[in-house]
């Protein structure tokens, strides 16, 4: 049987920060430790997909276009019903093969046995596996101080890897742990703790760790939705604090990621590694044998160092939880128009248009049937560039809901000549003319009960005494 090889990893958190402790103040408990991620109006389960994604193609040394197919696990993914799967694999540019995954916290493992099977049987050559999450506590649930986001990205193949994925093992138990109701957004709190504790998961993730102890792994990555059980499934390891541990102190429980997010932070040095996903009344064990510090590994301290601590309210206001009053102003034109239609791949790919008499890149193509600088009829799509330098900007201090002021805008002029403008992600502080950026993929928008996403300029963060 082929192994399956890990070629590179990576691994992304959403930009905010929101401290345990004002959760609790809150609701007039006890004050706590930590911090959970919370996704910025700009970022959803999908964006941090693409972050992740994107880093684990890089580290693997690859051009995405050399990637067979998505495999992806969430279990928020964007559209309720639509082409989750499409716009990331598009927006990434990777092949069309692969499948989403969700339904529950273990799809992100699900995902990845899927493409080491598809890897294993020769079906293709280089996989793209993401496991992604972007968790919604019900206020004042239990669940709010562990809630968190995160992505974890692996390219496999069959060939020339760092690591490999060996055995799995497998436990099910049909009783209902955390769910959300027909038509909920928001994750309902547990009808009884103790009763999830004794008989539902301490018995379920406890089977499959036993399965996984021998041989003894040298760090684990297993599951803590409430910052109690982690402890009491790592005590039965016999191997010390986990490597997950890391991940839940920084940003929480990142759901479907947090099997894949956790085993990374093992993945620097060799060793058996073990990672146990648990939801959907499932539990799985992997194992990991690393040979070498896997690329992209050695990033899992600085992804879960970045973030911004803010207020509760602020948390509960870009989760959507909390809304303004009165009225808000909706977008000119519906996503599902012809507009969007004839538009999507070329805001997903970045694609712009070259003439062919005068080599001028016109953006977007869709808009510009002929050349904006010759009035050539000849013009061939081209991805763009992704990094650019600020060519002139405006910072909007008062904007309507249910666009956030600050609202940064600026013209980027690319690296391959192509003239943009765009929404910048930064408050407009880090901005200048003649400052590099890099473009990222964001939400623009939550329009008529769906996503929109396109590009943004990130600015680059001016060198330490510069």
């Amino acid at each position: 049987m082929t192994t399956v090889r890990i070629l590179g990893v990576g691994t992304a958190a959403p930009g905010l920060r929101v401290p345990v402790a004002a959760i609790n103040s809150a609701w007039d408990r006890r004050s706590g430790r930590g911090q959970v991620g919370v996704c910025g109006a700009d970022e959803d389960s999908l964006t941090l997909a693409w972050d992740a994604a994107t880093a684990a193609v890089r580290a693997a040394g690859l051009d995405p276009s050399e990637v067979a197919g998505l495999w992806w696990g969430t279990s928020t993914p964007p559209f309720a019903d639509g082409p989750s799967h499409a716009v990331l694999a598009n927006a990434i540019g990777t092949g069309p093969l692969g499948t989403l995954t969700s339904g529950s916290t273990h799809a992100g493992v699900d995902a990845l046995l899927a493409a080491s099977d598809a890897v294993a049987a020769g079906r293709v050559e280089v996989a793209l596996v993401v496991a992604s999450d972007a968790l919604r506590p019900g206020p004042g649930t239990g669940f709010e101080t562990r809630a968190g986001a995160g992505a974890a990205a692996f390219v496999l193949a069959a060939s020339n890897g760092h690591g490999g994925i060996g055995s799995a093992w497998t436990r099910s138990k049909p009783l209902l742990d955390r769910y959300r109701g027909s038509g909920e957004l928001d994750q309902r709190d547990l009808y009884d703790g103790r009763l999830f504790r004794e008989e539902i998961f301490l018995p379920l993730v406890g089977a499959v760790v036993d399965d996984a102890r021998t041989p003894g792994p040298s760090s684990w990555s297993v599951p803590d939705p409430d910052g109690r059980l982690g402890a009491a499934i790592a005590r039965r390891t016999d191997a010390g604090e986990p490597a997950s541990q890391a991940v839940y102190s920084a940003i929480g429980d990142t759901g479907a990621a947090a099997a894949l997010f956790g085993a990374i932070g093992a993945f620097a040095h060799s060793g058996r590694v073990v990672a146990v996903g648990y939801g959907g009344g499932r539990a799985t064990a992997i194992e990991f044998a690393i040979d070498a510090a896997v690329p992209g590994a050695s990033d899992f301290a600085a992804t879960l160092a970045n973030g911004r601590e803010v207020s509760y309210h602020k948390g509960l206001r870009v989760r959507g939880q909390m809304v303004p009053g009165g009225e808000t102003i909706p977008m000119g034109v519906p996503p599902e128009s012809a507009l969007f239609a004839r538009g999507a791949e070329e805001m997903l790919q970045l694609l712009g248009a070259r003439c062919d008499d005068c080599g001028t890149i016109n953006t977007p193509p869709s808009v510009h049937p002929h050349c904006i600088a010759c009035g050539g009829p000849k013009l061939e799509a081209v991805q763009l560039a992704r990094s650019g330098t600020v060519h002139t900007f405006v910072v909007n201090y008062t904007m309507p809901a249910p666009f956030e002021a600050p609202l940064p805008i600026a013209v980027v002029d690319l690296d391959d000549g192509a003239r943009v403008m765009l929404q910048v992600d930064d408050d407009g502080d880090q901005l200048e003319i003649g400052r590099r950026v890099d473009l990222v993929l964001r939400k623009y928008a939550h329009e008529r009960g769906v996503p929109v996403y396109g590009y943004k300029a990130r600015p680059r963060r001016a060198p330490v005494g510069a």
